[in-house]
């Protein structure tokens, strides 16, 4: 009877299948191209064109680590945006915060700034409905970045569309009339921001102005206008919007935002905006010389590694210059042979390399820790100094002068790195192979003495206790070594994890295949 009930069934299966599955994307599709905004007479041009002028050939940077701040940076200058707002990201979740943004996005529409939204489709499930909402707007329009044409069934997509819906746009940029945008780590969700009580990615944006935030418009714009960006209403196609719900969305989404802003979160958001964007000190600003690295849209179907479409061959050739001091933290690190090989290399060849990346008890992909593991004791065995972040370190190490707490947990998120106490490299890019291959990413090389002077000088008095150090002991066994309640602490295995937990990493890490993580 068990054999016989699927046979019975499989008419029916089969017609599921095909009915469901039909769902393609369009194949002719009318959109049209990103145009230059006139920012001539904005505050933000006129703001920055005075600043650049005093530093001619360069940018500015204003480095971003605490998540109340990164989030006070991008309310602040979509407040200030006058004629335009273009924002891509990978995620967007729609939580306290996620819906607090899309608030600020409407009311900038209403007072005419208009809007581009290009979201990566891998976290739209059950968000067509909002982005209808917010594309229905006559100041914003949304696209997606290589979508499901199924938009219930995407498991559907992925066996007809597997090799195509495996590349995903990773980048994460918000540029605020051509003149500021803000490029780094984060996504849009509370986690992101400190937000959550639960998880707190401790993260790293930036701020820039001058030059690059016109090349980082421009490089929105080869997204906006590819052939891998669609409509949203091309692809959502079912969903019809009165006016008496889109003016329901519209007072739901005040509703949002006012209760938001009575939360102990609030408070602690608006002593940050006052302290550091009220009154803005432009002399907190880092001006010097900077490269804007991003994958073309074509990475999506590129089937070699090249320079011209890809960042990593040219990460590759920035750390080839390093020669004293290399540092990099990267919350999914998956080296392989050959790149552990090269880092072993640079030490031997006399720079010193610090790598910061997540515990087993801190990382939220625990399929990449698997293939991390795999190289950790030939790193430190090489002489690369490693430390693995805890999953009880605090996002920020500010001093606290509001009531928030933020999260219980923490998980190193941001993708940074130093080069010999000069230059800084920030961005979306992780060191493992779905960003050199898979996703598409973007990152800034900038030149600043102040920052890569404490990135590297503080590295160890930083981590002493917010992460474990490798080390190898007498037996050639990993251990980790801290400093716990002003002691020093060691342990035998990887800390605050089961013994389950240890043995399915163990497991996977001799089965997944690294081009995948």
């Amino acid at each position: 009877m068990f054999i016989q009930q699927p046979v019975k069934y499989a008419p029916l299966i089969i017609l599921f299948l095909l009915t469901t599955g039909c769902a393609s994307l369009p194949t002719t599709l009318s959109k049209a191209e990103l145009k230059e905004p006139d920012t001539s007479h904005t505050h933000l041009r006129h703001y920055t064109e005075t600043l650049a002028q005093q530093h001619p050939g360069q940018s500015g940077f204003l480095a971003l680590p605490d998540g109340i701040d990164a989030l006070a940076a991008r309310l602040t200058i979509i407040d200030d945006a006058e004629t335009s707002l273009n924002i891509q990201y990978y995620i967007w979740h729609d939580d306290e915060v996620g819906r607090a943004l899309h608030y600020k996005l409407l009311q900038a529409a209403d007072r005419g700034v208009i809007i581009h939204l290009l979201l990566d489709d891998l976290d739209t499930k059950g968000k067509d409905t909002i982005l209808a909402m917010l594309n229905h707007h006559p100041n914003i329009e949304v696209r997606l970045f290589n979508p499901f044409p199924n938009r219930q069934a995407r498991w559907l997509d992925f066996l007809s569309s597997g090799a195509r819906l495996n590349h995903r746009m990773h980048n994460k940029a918000i540029i605020a009339d051509r003149s500021v945008a803000i490029i780094g780590g984060r996504n849009i969700g509370n986690e992101y921001f400190n937000a959550s009580i639960d998880v707190g990615f401790s993260d790293m944006d930036t701020i820039a102005i001058g030059p690059v935030a016109h090349e980082i418009e421009n490089s929105f714009k080869l997204y906006w206008n590819s052939e891998w960006s669609y409509p949203l209403e091309s692809v959502v196609t079912s969903i019809e919007i009165s006016e008496a719900s889109y003016q329901e969305f519209r007072q739901l989404s005040r509703g949002n935002w006012e209760s938001a802003k009575q939360s102990k979160y609030s408070q602690a958001l608006e002593t940050h905006w006052r302290e550091h964007f009220l009154t803005f000190d432009h002399s907190r600003i880092n001006w010097g010389a900077w490269q804007l690295f991003y994958d073309l849209p074509e990475k999506i179907i590129a089937e070699k590694l090249e320079k011209k479409t890809h960042i990593a061959p040219n990460l590759l050739t920035l750390m080839d210059q390093a020669k004293t001091d290399l540092v990099i933290v990267s919350p999914y690190f998956v080296p392989g042979k050959e790149f552990t090989r090269y880092l072993v290399n640079k030490v031997e060849s006399g720079t010193r390399v610090r790598i910061l990346t997540n515990s087993l008890a801190s990382n939220d992909v625990s399929l990449v820790h698997a293939g991390y593991r795999r190289y950790r004791k030939d790193l430190v065995k090489g002489g690369v100094e490693l430390y693995e972040y805890k999953p009880k370190a605090k996002p920020t190490d500010q001093k606290v002068k509001h009531k928030w707490t933020g999260s219980s947990r923490a998980s190193l998120h941001g993708k940074y790195l130093g080069f010999d106490k000069t230059h800084v490299f920030i961005g979306s890019f992780n060191l493992d192979g779905r960003s050199v291959a898979l996703n598409t990413e973007i990152a800034v090389l900038f030149e600043s003495e102040i920052y890569g002077k404490i990135l590297s000088e503080r590295f160890e008095e930083y981590l002493k206790t917010r992460a474990y150090f490798i080390q190898i002991d007498d037996n050639d066994d990993l251990v980790w070594v801290t400093e716990e309640k002003s002691q020093p602490a060691r342990y035998n295995h990887e800390p605050e994890t089961s013994g389950w937990t240890r043995f399915w990493n163990r497991f996977f890490s001799l089965v997944v295949p690294e081009s995948q993580l």
